[in-house]
């Protein structure tokens, strides 16, 4: 079995900062990319940012140059620094892998429980 927990949520005003952590544990033979999704109230889930076992990082508009996302391999955590928050970035946070369990096995993808982000104005 693969589990990520997250970590890091909270309560912020706008323009703070908060750090999320996700942890990815179990069988696990290769990480191909790790990242951060989140899920307003009445919205869709979406991308927020990824970054691949090669380094290459891909950022939602609406956080560029806000967030950093980053990563420990010895670890297998990735993180998530948010800063200057606004109201709008308030959702639940959700961590991804995309990895391999086992040499031979395809890669899948992993959800973690998701960690509530909330922005007061």
């Amino acid at each position: 079995q693969v589990q990520l927990v997250e970590s890091g949520g909270g309560l912020v005003q706008a323009g703070g900062s908060l750090r999320l952590s996700c942890a990815a544990s179990g069988s696990i033979f290769s990480i191909n990319a790790m990242g951060w999704y989140r899920q307003a109230p009445g919205k869709q889930r979406e991308l927020v940012a990824t970054l691949t076992s090669s380094d290459l990082t891909n950022y939602a508009d609406s956080v560029k140059g806000r967030f950093t996302i980053s990563r420990d391999n010895a670890k297998n955590t990735v993180y998530l620094q948010m800063n200057s928050l606004k109201p709008e970035d308030t959702a639940v946070y959700y961590c991804n892998a995309d990895l391999r369990r086992f040499r031979w096995s395809d890669r899948d993808n992993y959800w973690g429980q998701g960690t509530q982000v909330t922005v007061s104005s």
